[in-house]
């Protein structure tokens, strides 16, 4: 029996999120033969582009327009998608602050099972779906079987799948008049955006990031000198915002800024899901850390092994001798 699987779509002004098409690639990872249909929820001109967009990638997407939905509020998305979704569908959702919001209350809704922060899904067997998560910061793997007999909603971390070249001309089938449940005790009140700071990582193309491992405020300069050596821009993990070592603005991660770059050289960076969840558009990712175990490296392109405090100042050398 074929599987029913939906992708919740999450946007912003009219670009659809890079998530919407890594769903895509750990549906087929759950049944090959499935045709998966995504669920975009909106309001505007916007809501069209983005069905437009996903419309190349899925082979149906569900429109849902409405008000209530101009601004994506989790309690209202749940109400629509319990009214929308066939018993015992597999729901796939991005695993970032919105997806946690949103899953676990509506797996409940569902009565369905639900798995957070899935990083690997090994197939269906005898009825269980075989899904792997991370434990204690992504030292330890963990093999989840799911109940699937009454369906499941399971949320994706971003980066886990990467997104294929595959298309498709999906149809695009409006669900407004079919979706209920368009009340909420919470409302959107307004969009208050972060000071930019006296750099703006999110225009860069080239980051060198540091994290604990750089172990000192002084040695951050060292990825400075690197950064200037390769024409990038310094930015880090939360732990050095935390210690009040670089500013706010300079933050990758969930909790900070969503980046875009090419290149993405991470330095004593261990890789948590909320400092992934920043990295959008598969960036060529280089990580230097000590710890052989680090998450990082479970993504990187380009993995070296080494104390970075004795690494970074000979490849910034080695760099300037080439120029």
């Amino acid at each position: 029996m074929t599987q029913q699987i939906f992708a919740y779509i999450t946007h912003k002004n009219g670009t659809a999120d890079d998530s919407a098409f890594e769903l895509i690639v750990a549906a087929k990872k759950i049944d090959s033969s499935a045709s998966v249909t995504a669920v975009v929820c909106g309001e505007g001109a916007d809501l069209d582009t983005v069905c437009k967009q996903v419309a190349a990638v899925y082979p149906e997407v569900w429109k849902v327009s409405n008000p209530a939905l101009a601004y994506p509020n989790a309690e209202i998305v749940r109400g629509v998608l319990a009214t929308l979704l066939p018993a015992g569908a597999i729901t796939l959702v991005p695993h970032d602050t919105f997806g946690m919001d949103l899953s676990p209350g509506l797996s409940i809704k569902l009565n369905a099972a639900f798995v957070s922060d899935v990083v690997g899904i090994e197939g269906i067997d005898n009825g269980n779906l075989k899904t792997v998560r991370q434990e204690f910061g992504g030292q330890v793997s963990t093999h989840v079987l799911c109940d699937i007999s009454a369906g499941a909603v399971l949320n994706i971390r971003s980066g886990s799948f990467l997104s294929d070249d595959s298309k498709a001309s999906g149809s695009v089938v409006d669900k407004s008049g079919q979706a209920g449940g368009c009340v909420s005790r919470r409302r959107f009140l307004q969009v208050v955006a972060a000071e930019v700071g006296d750099v703006d990582i999110t225009k860069s193309d080239v980051l060198v990031s540091v994290g604990r491992g750089i172990e000192e405020q002084e040695n951050i300069s060292i990825a400075q000198e690197l950064a200037d050596a390769i024409g990038a821009v310094v930015s880090c993990s939360r732990p050095i915002v935390d210690a009040k070592w670089l500013e706010k603005s300079r933050q990758v991660g969930t909790s900070g800024k969503t980046v875009k770059p090419k290149v993405y050289i991470a330095l004593g960076i261990s890789g948590s899901f909320q400092h992934l969840g920043g990295l959008k558009g598969n960036p060529f990712i280089v990580a230097i850390n000590k710890n052989s175990k680090a998450p990082i490296f479970q993504v990187a392109d380009i993995g070296v092994v080494t104390d970075l405090l004795e690494f970074v100042p000979e490849l910034t050398q080695k760099i300037n001798e080439m120029k």
